[in-house]
């Protein structure tokens, strides 16, 4: 365990995680962190009580759709309905039948990815007719890895989970971090949530092994940075900082697909959340079971950001909070 080194990139939540060894830190929120608040916004802007959700059934669509149920009972929806398909589910039909459709819930969540974002919303598309953008919110997986293209195009309006990425954020570490990525990588998409988090693991690294001169185990691991400057960085003097466990508390940007004067689909930020941590304002503990099939339960709560959410236009982030 002294010469293994991990930076980790993984959206998960677990125990591994949250009771982490010394050799593991990161840098970026998980799956649930970068949902803060939209919940709260599927509540407030949309007028949602009753929700349905789809999620895949594995660590990560657990996780995802953990944040997404905690932010949303918290503040007094209720899910009525839990769906998992397994990965690589190529037909939805019967898992869409079990949503119950849109004259059951006010609108339904999706925590599915890959190929089965489109798949997916394909099928509810064939039992229930066409897609109302107010009825749905999708997690990351509606905006990034290549959906901008499949899926937003039907989305228009869709609000969707981020990834703590704020794409468009109009502050001076955003500028400077969307210069160094167009001189260096000009073809990768700055705010991609791969491009964006991994480029901020290996910042950390490099500034690690700068402080240990080159050496690793627990030198390495005794210079790692506690805080990183990032480019979607506001909270805490613009810097993500590390718990006691090495895991990120970082602000967290949710998103709506618009369409763009190219007439191309993407997202846009329209609400802040400082400083999420990943116990999710107390309510995912180190003792806590996991996120799975039935946890978390749907509890209302107060978490920390509730009622605070602000609003974000035009890549500015004001005083106003979501109503």
């Amino acid at each position: 365990p002294n010469k293994t080194f991990i930076i980790g990139t993984a959206g998960s939540q677990d125990p591994t995680l949250q009771i982490a060894p010394k050799n593991l830190f990161r840098y970026h929120g998980d799956g649930a962190q970068w949902n803060a608040g939209i919940g709260e916004l599927a509540y407030k802007k949309l007028g949602w009580r009753n929700a349905a959700i789809m999620m895949d059934d594995y660590s990560f669509g657990w996780t995802s759709g953990a944040g997404i149920i905690a932010d949303f009972c918290a503040i007094g929806g209720k899910i009525t309905k839990r769906v998992f398909p397994p990965l690589n589910t190529t037909d939805y039909s019967s898992y869409v039948q079990q949503l119950g459709g849109p004259s059951k819930v006010d609108g339904t969540f999706w925590v599915v990815g890959g190929t089965g974002t489109s798949a997916s919303l394909t099928a509810y598309e064939q039992a229930y007719g066409a897609l109302d953008p107010t009825k749905h919110i999708g997690n990351l997986f509606f905006a990034f890895l290549g959906a901008d293209k499949v899926v937003a195009p039907k989305m228009v309006g869709s609000y969707v989970g981020g990834s703590g990425t704020g794409p468009g954020l109009k502050t001076r570490q955003a500028n400077t971090y969307v210069s160094v990525m167009k001189r260096w990588y000009p073809t990768q998409p700055a705010a991609d949530l791969f491009v964006y988090n991994y480029f901020n693991a290996a910042w950390a690294l490099v500034q690690g092994l700068t402080v240990s001169k080159g050496a690793t185990g627990t030198a390495l691991q005794a210079a790692m940075p506690k805080t990183l400057r990032t480019g979607y960085s506001v909270s805490n003097g613009g810097q993500v900082k590390l718990d006691s466990r090495r895991q990120s508390i970082s602000d967290q940007y949710q998103l709506q697909l618009v369409k763009n004067a190219d007439g191309s689909v993407g997202p846009q930020m329209v609400a802040y959340v400082p400083g999420v941590d990943q116990t999710f304002g107390g309510l995912f503990k180190p003792t806590s079971p996991p996120p799975g099939r039935t946890q978390p339960a749907c509890k209302k709560l107060k978490t920390p950001w509730q009622g605070k959410v602000r609003v974000v236009k035009n890549g500015v982030i004001t005083t106003q909070v979501i109503k």
